[in-house]
C-alpha cells in the first residue's frame, strides 16, 4: 500500500513539473526557436534541434509568466532615452534581465554542441 501511495505522490510531483515546463504556448516556443535559429546561423536542421532543446530547458527553469516578463524587460531595458529609463530604473529590473540572460545562455550552451572540425583536407 505504501508503494502505491509513493507512486501516486511521485506521479503528481512529476506531473506538476511537466505541466510547468509545458505551460508555454506553442506560439511563444515557435517565436523563440525562430529567433534562436536566426541568431545561430539561420533556419536549418543544424540550428532547429538545439533551439528547440534550449526553449525546453528555459521552460524547465522559468514559468511562462516570468519568461514573458523577463523577455520584455530584456527588450525594454535597451530602449534609449526616457522610455527605456522607466524600465532601467525599475527595482530589480537589471537583476531580472541578468538572470534571464544567464538561463538563456546556459540553455543554449547545453544544447548547442560545437562540431568537431575535420583535420582532413
Amino acid at each position: 500500500m505504501k508503494l502505491h501511495t509513493l507512486g501516486i505522490g511521485c506521479a503528481l510531483v512529476l506531473g506538476t513539473a511537466a505541466a510547468q515546463a509545458n505551460d508555454y504556448p506553442t506560439q511563444a516556443r515557435v517565436e523563440y526557436v525562430i529567433s534562436c535559429m536566426n541568431k545561430h546561423g539561420g533556419e536549418n536542421y543544424d540550428t532547429l534541434y538545439p533551439c528547440v532543446c534550449a526553449i525546453d530547458r528555459i521552460a524547465e527553469q522559468l514559468p511562462y509568466e516570468r519568461y514573458v516578463h523577463s523577455e520584455t524587460m530584456s527588450y525594454m531595458i535597451r530602449t534609449p532615452g526616457e522610455r527605456g529609463g522607466a524600465f532601467r530604473d525599475a527595482p530589480g529590473a537589471r537583476k531580472e534581465v541578468r538572470t534571464f540572460a544567464r538561463v538563456r545562455h546556459e540553455a543554449e550552451q547545453a544544447c548547442f554542441v560545437n562540431p568537431v572540425k575535420s583535420t582532413h583536407r
